[in-house]
């Protein structure tokens, strides 16, 4: 049977009608086809998080991977662009959530499209993506990967992050999966504790799997945190989490 896929940058209107950079992977083909919004890990708009869109792709899905520090940096490179967002305190949330809702929206006017789209984040990544669960109601599934500051103290909250995800948990409308390794400090341990207590309470649908002698990243080939069975076996579960809600 023919397989194949296309992978190429497009642009399309984010958070106030700004035109913002992707990376879009899809199959070949006539679909339909669910959508998956990526959303880069701090390290920005990588290699690594490329492959994933393309590894999206390979399973079945349309993959758009914004790039969340355009504006501030255009054309420079991932590592540049990401101390300059550092500097400035970080992606702002009002303006992660309208180019998440502008990638959403690309995703669904294709016409190979099934309707249904899901978010999928890393590290800064997975808060954003637990942030968008909770703001985006048309969302249909998400996985948050070791999203650091979905629990914060209220030091490190900041006019741009004004706000600690989980306290918006009672408005998540989607499944949420979370992957977790047990020697992360961000999140740690006893934040994702926290953050499973505060979506039992609400009564939110969502399965957590964390991973002992993993810490932080370790999905990503290409860093020393990669865990071989973490991220196979992860992997594993978001595919089934995104095949039961998003291509059913």
């Amino acid at each position: 049977m023919y397989e194949g896929q296309i992978a190429e940058t497009v642009f399309y209107r984010g958070h106030k009608g700004d035109q913002v950079i992707a990376y879009y992977a899809r199959p070949l083909g006539a679909g339909p086809y669910p959508g998956v919004v990526v959303l880069h890990h701090m390290p920005g708009w990588d290699e690594w998080n490329r492959e994933v869109a393309r590894k999206l792709a390979h399973h079945g899905y349309a993959a758009i991977l914004p790039n969340l520090h355009y504006r501030e940096a255009p054309g420079a490179s991932p590592d540049d662009a990401s101390a300059k967002v550092r500097a400035m305190g970080l992606t702002p949330d009002d303006q992660l959530i309208g180019d998440v809702e502008g990638a959403a929206t690309f995703l669904r006017a294709q016409t190979y499209a099934n309707g249904k789209v899901g978010v999928m984040g890393f590290c800064s990544g997975g808060r954003q993506t637990y942030l968008a669960a909770c703001r985006i109601p048309s969302l249909d599934a998400a996985v948050d990967c070791w999203g650091g500051r979905v629990v914060a103290k209220p030091e490190e909250l900041t006019p741009r992050q004004p706000v600690a995800p989980v306290t918006l948990t009672k408005d998540i409308n989607c499944p949420v999966l979370g992957l977790f390794g047990n020697e992360d400090a961000s999140p740690s341990p006893a934040d994702v504790d926290q953050t499973e207590a505060t979506l039992k309470q609400h009564g939110k649908v969502y399965e957590f799997h964390r991973y002992d002698n993993a810490g932080h990243g370790f999905f990503a080939v290409d860093r020393p945190n990669y865990r071989q069975y973490a991220a196979v076996d992860g992997w594993q579960h978001v595919f089934e989490w995104f095949g039961k809600y998003l291509s059913a």
